[in-house]
């Protein structure tokens, strides 16, 4: 028995060292494989930019003519809720994109001063539903749940009333310039710099 005791001491913390070397190994991993996977994923959800869905829409003139309904954003690139959205506007675009036309229009782009005043842009997002023949079916403002974007979106293709329109989400806050920032084109704008010659 003696000689047996001093085998089984030795033994037994190999072990137990061994089990905690094994244990430790397992949780490096299972780390590693976590980590990975929230990266994995974080970069997937912000694959989509608004720069790529500006640039992969469709210009307005040609939504309000091809007899296809459209859902128009007003958006900007410092909007942090347009910036969330994007994957999703990404995805409904890839689901519905060959049947709706997506069009994106900046807000800092003073080209779009017209529709933001016609729209009444004073938030944003703000996305106006448009039918086949271009004239305005609905507005909606804020975050959007997808689900709620792609019921919208499915009524809007079937023809139908929209389910959930109007709705209101979390917005960024925006007030349309009422008169262009830089006027130094405008011919109405000449008279200002005209000097008096009596003051000379």
């Amino acid at each position: 028995m003696t000689t047996e005791s001093p085998i089984n001491s030795t033994s037994q913390p190999q072990t137990t060292s061994g089990t905690r070397v094994r244990n430790f190994l397992i949780a490096i991993v299972a780390i590693a494989l976590s980590v990975a996977l929230i990266l994995g994923l974080k970069t997937q959800t912000t694959s989509a930019s608004l720069a790529d869905l500006d640039k992969a829409s469709t210009p307005l003139e040609m939504a309000t003519s091809n007899g296809k309904p459209s859902i128009v954003e007003f958006y900007a690139n410092w909007c942090t809720v347009c910036q969330k959205m994007a994957p999703d506007v990404a995805q409904l675009k890839q689901q519905y994109g060959d049947r709706v036309n997506f069009v994106m229009l900046n807000v800092d782009n003073n080209k779009w001063l017209p529709e933001m005043l016609k729209y009444r842009v004073d938030g944003i997002p703000h996305f106006v539903f448009l039918g086949a023949d271009g004239e305005t079916i609905a507005q909606s403002i804020g975050d959007q749940p997808r689900t709620v974007m792609a019921s919208n979106l499915e009524a809007l293709v079937t023809g139908s009333s929209l389910p959930y329109a109007p709705t209101s989400g979390e917005v960024s806050q925006f007030r349309a310039p009422v008169a262009p920032v830089n006027n130094q084109d405008d011919p109405r704008s000449h008279g200002s710099q005209v000097i008096n010659s009596g003051s000379l």
